[in-house]
């Protein structure tokens, strides 16, 4: 049997590529005659360029940066084929922030715009900015300080760093060209800006913020979108409403303000690594990530995988940190089976610390529930 395993991070856990790995062992150790194929994924957050390096080549450019702080980070970028390509993560990254640390109202994604500013240096003909993971909610503000286009108050002085800040922006110190380039965000998730669907009520309180802040930071959200769209040439109407716009704390709605536009970024990654084909000539697909809930419908890798898996007829599982589906959500995606570290190590806690070995066990357990599929698939 030929077992295709290409799941994303699980977030504070385990990359993409160490979560495939530990599922691996686990079914190589229970069924060693079987092919286990490794294909790790991402969706337009952390871990976008270590998924995309193998399929397009190209060579990985260091550039130190800041973080969403304005501490120095090292990060880098990927350049080949005449793309170049940006892990906004690398920056602007929630990971990259302490607990205590957490809070969009202050924290600021000029660390991106260093990261947009040295693709842009390159040369290339497109520069593709992953969108996901991100600890700001600054609508891309900061992005725009660092290409030289800061937002500034009524009286022309810089705004601080941060999303909050963005309720006394009244213009922008100058208007950004970026030339012919082909801007596109890669976007982990199809959220517009504002709203109760939107990026601050949905991925707020995982950034840190607190549920009285809210509504400012919405609405300093809502104004800044709307200062973009009259203050850049290039900008389509109301772009905070659009699919994505809410990706990375309003990141996308500041590229579509620049000229750009946002594809979702797992398809993205299915098209460039070359998933269909993988999926095809597999008997098994075992996907997966740190959490499915109510966001793994709206463009998260799980549910990419599973529509991939559904439309060439092979099964798909997924197993996960923890998992908030209901068995019609599930079916729904086009999952079989869904397996759980916490269901299996009984905590949250237990998941995180022993994430690699459960994953591992969960994986043996697979390899003997679905041993014979590949033989059953051959016999027609």
């Amino acid at each position: 049997m030929r077992v295709l395993v290409c799941p994303d991070k699980f977030a504070g856990t385990l990359t993409a590529a160490e979560a495939a790995a530990a599922v691996a062992a686990g079914w190589r150790a229970a069924a060693p005659s079987d092919e286990v194929v490794l294909a790790p994924l991402a969706d337009g957050g952390p871990g976008l360029l270590d998924a995309l390096a193998p399929a397009v080549g190209g060579e990985f450019v260091a550039v130190p940066t800041v973080d969403p702080l304005g501490r120095p980070v090292a990060a880098r970028i990927l350049v080949g084929g005449g793309t170049a390509y940006v892990e906004s993560a690398q920056a602007c990254g929630r990971h990259l922030l302490r607990h205590r640390e957490r809070d969009p109202r202050h924290a600021s994604t000029y660390g991106v715009g260093v990261l947009l500013s040295a693709a842009l240096g390159t040369g290339v003909a497109r520069v593709v900015v992953g969108l996901g993971g991100s600890g700001t909610h600054d609508v891309g503000a900061g992005l725009l300080d660092a290409l030289g286009a800061p937002p500034v108050a009524a009286d022309g002085v810089p705004l601080p760093p941060g999303g909050l800040a963005l309720a006394g922006a009244a213009a922008l110190a100058a208007v950004p060209d970026l030339g012919p380039v082909d801007l596109v965000g890669a976007a982990d998730v199809d959220n517009p800006l504002t709203g109760p669907a939107g990026a601050a009520a949905v991925y707020g309180p995982q950034k840190g913020l607190r549920r009285r802040d809210l509504p400012a930071l919405d609405a300093a959200a809502g104004h800044f979108a709307a200062l973009l769209a009259r203050s850049l040439p290039r900008c389509p109407p109301a772009p905070g409403e659009r699919p994505g716009a809410g990706a990375a704390g309003g990141l996308g709605a500041a590229l579509l303000a620049l000229g750009g536009r946002l594809v979702p970024g797992a398809g993205l990654v299915r098209d460039l690594t070359g998933l269909d084909a993988r999926v095809a000539a597999a008997d098994l697909v075992v996907t997966g990530e740190g959490a499915l809930d109510a966001q793994t419908a709206r463009g998260k890798v799980v549910a990419e995988v599973a529509a991939v898996a559904a439309r060439h007829g092979v099964p798909c599982v997924a197993v996960a940190g923890r998992s908030t589906l209901a068995p019609a959500e599930v079916a729904a995606l086009g999952l079989a089976e869904v397996h759980t570290l916490t269901g299996r190590l009984g905590s949250a806690a237990r998941a995180r610390a022993g994430a690699r070995g459960g994953l591992a066990g969960l994986a043996g357990d697979l390899a003997a529930r679905w041993a014979g599929l590949g033989n059953a698939a051959a016999g027609g």
